[in-house]
Formats: structure tokens, C-alpha cells, sequence
């Protein structure tokens, strides 16, 4: 009999998002070629990928609305996480770069889409270990600003770090939330090294709990035993789904989640997705916490998971456009 081929045996899988072989290879699926940097013929912004670490191979992408590139104009600063499970997806692929250019147009913003790497490879908390490096490397910049060391000249030039927000969808939605609550505990609320954020946007994100909510005890019991195994998955040294990355209202949070670093928090969940419930329990969850700024909720009704991405001309997704703009205009 021959034997067992490690490279092709199933060690993990979960589909439709990836496989992992006991040789240790990995098969990502739903997850395109990036995109390159350049200007965007439809609306006319444009982009470039700058370096944040090259001992890790961090990188980020920029974005410059139309007629601000070779200008001393001011721009609030989005700084946005990437979807994708933490397996899949990047600053590059074709929903975040085809997302922000539109965002970036009608917002009149300097986006910063950061990139982290994904698990299996690199197990959590390697991305949220990723995320916060390349905040803080955005957040030096403000300190720069006045002249000093190496810098991105877009940020120098362009970033107004007094209008900073942080923001992410899916998986990204998570790591927004996280990243803000550590520089709420380090350097107080809403200021990071001179940077002064004034908004937390948390899109359909990707948050669990030990304790079902919903239909998790019931109808959602089967998706749940797998949310549960797939964190696993992702993170092998996890003591499991009340770990405050993946709970953030855990006793082992300790409150943390109400010193987000922000004056304002918009939660955009929709009715289809899976992950819906989840993302009302943090937006209610997060009001009762103590946290002193305003918490407010949008729900796209009749809608699935990161829809606004799949079908952005819809209503709804116009509705959530314009929410989004007024939030980052506020």
C-alpha cells in the first residue's frame, strides 16, 4: 500500500475559504488577483504601495482623491482593514481598492489600507500584531509632519491627524475595533502619538462568544460548532471563542472594549449575513460598556455579508454610502 502523500492529504478545511494539507501547503479560494496601484479611470483617484516593515513584508496602500496629488491640501485620514476570514483577501484585491477609490472620491479623504499577514501560515494574533504596527507606523507621521526621519510624503503632505478614523469590514471590522481599544489604553482616549481619531467604522464584523446569542443554541448551531473549530484553526493557542480578540465584552476583556480610541463608533451590519447578530450584540453590547462617545447602528435590510462590495449601485448600498460619508464628515 502505498503511502500517504502529506501534500495532498486534508489536514483543515473550510470551505469556501481555504484548505490546509498536512505538508503544512495551503489552498486559498475566493480570493482574486490584486489589483495594481495607479490611477482609477472611473474616478480619477489615485494610489501607490508603500513600504511600513520590510523585515515582515508589511505594506500599505495609499489612496489621493482627484486634484490633491502635487498639493499641500489637508485630508482626514482613513486608515482601513481589509475582510477576509484572516485567510484570505489584501490591501490590493479588487473589493478594497475598487471600495476605497469610490470612498476616497466622494469623501475627499487620504485612505491608508494596511496589510497583514494571513493565517494558517501565520496564526493570529499575527494580524492584529500587524494592524497595530502599521497604525503606529501611519501615526508617526503626525509627529513628522514638522520634519524629522524617513516619511511617507502623501501622509506629511496630505493627512490631516486630527480627522483620523479607523475603519475595516468582515475580519478588518474586527481588527479596527481592537487596534482602537489599544491606543485607547495607550495613550488615552482618541489620542495616538499626536494623532487625534475621531471615528471607529465597524462593518459587518467578525466577532463570537462562548455564550449563543440568536439562533446560535438552535437553528445556528451548527454554524456556530463551526465558527468555533475555525477559530481554532486560525489561532492554535486560543483558550477559545471568550478570548477578548474574539469577544470583546469577555471577562477576560476586562471593560477594555470601552476605551476605544474614538468620539464616535458606527456599526453597519446587514439582515442576511450570518454574522448579523453578532454585529447588533457589539453595537448594544458596546453602548451598556461605559464608553463615553456615540454608538450608532445601520442596518442594510433584505442584504448579505460585505453586499455593498458585490453589488455597490444597489439602494442599499447607497444608503450605506451616504451614512458612511456623513459619519466621516461629522
Amino acid at each position: 500500500m502505498a503511502a500517504a502523500n502529506p501534500d495532498t492529504e486534508v489536514q483543515a478545511e473550510f470551505p469556501p475559504l481555504v484548505r490546509q494539507y498536512k505538508s503544512g501547503r495551503v489552498e486559498r479560494f475566493f480570493n482574486p488577483a490584486p489589483l495594481p496601484a495607479g490611477t482609477d479611470p472611473a474616478t480619477g483617484v489615485v494610489s501607490k504601495d508603500v513600504d511600513v516593515d520590510p523585515g515582515t513584508g508589511l505594506w500599505a496602500r495609499l489612496f489621493l482623491p482627484p486634484g490633491s496629488h502635487g498639493k499641500k491640501q489637508q485630508l482626514p485620514v482613513v486608515v482601513y482593514y481589509h475582510g477576509g476570514a484572516y485567510v484570505i483577501g489584501s490591501a490590493a484585491d479588487p473589493w478594497t481598492h475598487t471600495y476605497l477609490n469610490a470612498l476616497v472620491a466622494k469623501a475627499g479623504v487620504l485612505a491608508v489600507a494596511l496589510e497583514y499577514r494571513l493565517a494558517p501560515k501565520h496564526p493570529l494574533p499575527t494580524a492584529y500584531e500587524d494592524s497595530w504596527e502599521g497604525l503606529k507606523w501611519v501615526a508617526t507621521h503626525a509627529a513628522a509632519a514638522g520634519g524629522g526621519g524617513p516619511v511617507e510624503p502623501w501622509l506629511t503632505e496630505h493627512g490631516d491627524f486630527s480627522r483620523v478614523f479607523l475603519a475595516g469590514a468582515s475580519a478588518g471590522g474586527t481588527i479596527a475595533h481592537l487596534v482602537a481599544v489599544r491606543a485607547g489604553e495607550q495613550q488615552g482616549h482618541g489620542d495616538l502619538l499626536g494623532m487625534r481619531v475621531r471615528g471607529l467604522l465597524i462593518v459587518h464584523p467578525y466577532f463570537s462568544g462562548a455564550a449563543d446569542i440568536g439562533d446560535e443554541g438552535t437553528t445556528g448551531k451548527q454554524r456556530k460548532a463551526q465558527a468555533d473549530a475555525f477559530w481554532r484553526f486560525l489561532y492554535p493557542g486560543s483558550p477559545g471563542l471568550d478570548d477578548p480578540l474574539s469577544n470583546p465584552f469577555s471577562e477576560a476583556a476586562g471593560g477594555s472594549a470601552a476605551r476605544v480610541a474614538a468620539n464616535r463608533v458606527l456599526v453597519c451590519v446587514a439582515e442576511k449575513d450570518d454574522l448579523r447578530d453578532r454585529g447588533v450584540w457589539y453595537y448594544e453590547s458596546l453602548r451598556a460598556s461605559g464608553y463615553p462617545g456615540k454608538v450608532e447602528l445601520l442596518e442594510s435590510k433584505g442584504e448579505g455579508h460585505v453586499f455593498y462590495c458585490m453589488n455597490p449601485r444597489s439602494d442599499r448600498a447607497r444608503e450605506m454610502e451616504e451614512r458612511v460619508l456623513s459619519f466621516l464628515r461629522m
